[in-house]
């Protein structure tokens, strides 16, 4: 048994280093590829600061900073996505589908069309909006415990509900309502260094408080009386699991608008290959997510060229298919 753990815990740790491998790739396959092609030697020249010219004023102004947002904002949601998998337990549960992206959304929105000049505010009014979505979901989805149909049901009210007043707050404020549509869609169109800088530090503070929370993450999967028995606070743990992931869908949604389904496809699709006990899945889910968010990113902007897709059309035409048949399985 102690040979087969050991296996067990090797093959999780070679998979983590092939989804590094396939991150990096992603993040050089964006820098590389667009309506200006950029050679490798090139990159690693600018790089070392050992270039100048035009290839190195895309590169450093344009390419390289998209590309950074691409891989913190796959890191957030896949991360907050793979959290509330957890403490909800349903696994078709993802920010954007369940509404906490959407009410994140609502009061993005308040701030970028009525307070344009305020728009510092976008980070922390955006996760009490997500923050009182998660809230308002669970508490209409339970009753004598949570199940995972009243958690779908919820959040699709809850989600139509915040949709409704995104909706209003676009007819009111009509003459400014063009700068809001491609954060709408979800987008990395002209994400640049200032979102870097907004982004990073709350990459840094979720994944952290991610890994920390691992070990309650797995033992919230034995069952609410059973991790009680185990000296679990389960409902502490809870509250402060659904703020991590509030905090880590409400800092992509403030930077590229709703986009949605990374937080159902990368969980997912890393649980299948690394297994359910989060001390793996979670860094798992962190970079298999900045690996499919740089590559779709990639293929939105460069597959219709000269016309650039918004990476949320591209995540949608992914994601719907794989909802409807995880809906199939799971009822």
């Amino acid at each position: 048994m102690p040979a087969e753990s050991d296996r067990l815990v090797k093959r999780r740790i070679s998979l983590l280093v092939v989804f590094a491998v396939l991150a990096c790739l992603g993040g050089i396959i964006s820098i590389m590829k667009g309506s200006v092609p950029i050679p490798l030697a090139e990159i690693a020249a600018a790089l070392l600061g050992d270039s100048a010219g035009t290839h190195q004023q895309i590169l450093m102004n344009i390419r390289l900073p998209r590309t950074i947002v691409a891989a913190f904002v796959g890191i957030n949601l896949s991360l907050s996505g793979a959290i509330l998998q957890a403490i909800m337990k349903n696994p078709l549960a993802d920010p954007h589908i369940i509404g906490i992206s959407s009410g994140a959304g609502l009061a993005g929105i308040v701030i970028m069309l009525a307070l344009p000049e305020h728009s510092w505010l976008i980070m922390p009014v955006a996760f009490a909006g997500a923050m009182g979505a998660a809230m308002l979901i669970y508490l209409l989805a339970w009753k004598n415990g949570i199940r995972p149909i009243r958690i779908i049901l919820a959040g699709v009210a809850v989600s139509a509900f915040f949709g409704a007043g995104i909706s209003a707050m676009m007819i009111f404020y009509s003459d400014r309502v063009h700068s809001a549509l491609m954060w709408m869609v979800g987008g990395l169109s002209a994400r640049s260094w200032p979102h870097v800088e907004l982004l990073w530090p709350y990459t840094l503070a979720g994944l952290v408080l991610a890994l920390v929370l691992a070990r309650q993450l797995n033992i919230l999967q034995l069952g609410d009386e059973l991790a009680r028995g185990l000296g679990l606070s389960v409902e502490r743990t809870r509250l402060l699991a659904t703020a991590v992931a509030a905090l880590l869908a409400a800092s992509a949604v403030s930077v590229v608008g709703l986009l949605g389904f990374v937080g159902l496809i990368v969980p997912h699709a890393a649980r299948l290959l690394v297994g359910s006990d989060y001390r793996f899945l979670l860094p798992a889910a962190a970079l298999l997510g900045a690996a499919v968010v740089m590559f779709s990113d990639t293929f939105a902007r460069t597959a219709f060229a000269p016309v650039e897709l918004p990476v949320g059309i591209i995540m949608a035409v992914l994601g719907a298919p794989f909802f409807l048949f995880l809906l199939r399985r799971e009822l």
